[in-house]
């Protein structure tokens, strides 16, 4: 049986910590690249920081001993590395 809205926001709740504080962290560290040469960046590299940004944020509002955020950190990185030295995915 698939999981109510209501269920799903309660664990992330858990997990991640407010979504109104993830969020101003989240904004934040985005600022940060925007005042750094990043809109002559390709596509995949901004997704990629900013997809990057969200999960830093998570860390540090949330559960920082959830090794999942901490893997797709370095997925985002990997996928832009890849594309980098000629594979894309």
């Amino acid at each position: 049986m698939s999981k109510s809205t209501e269920e799903i926001l309660a664990e992330r709740g858990a997990r991640y910590g407010k979504f109104v504080d993830h969020a101003a962290i989240s904004q934040s560290l985005k600022k940060i690249l925007w005042e750094y040469n990043y809109q002559r960046m390709d596509d995949d590299q901004v997704e990629a920081l900013e997809m990057i940004c969200h999960k830093m944020a998570r860390i540090l509002n949330g559960d920082q001993n959830y090794a999942d955020s901490w893997a797709d950190i370095a997925g985002y990185a990997k996928l832009v590395a890849d594309r980098l030295e000629g594979v894309e995915r």
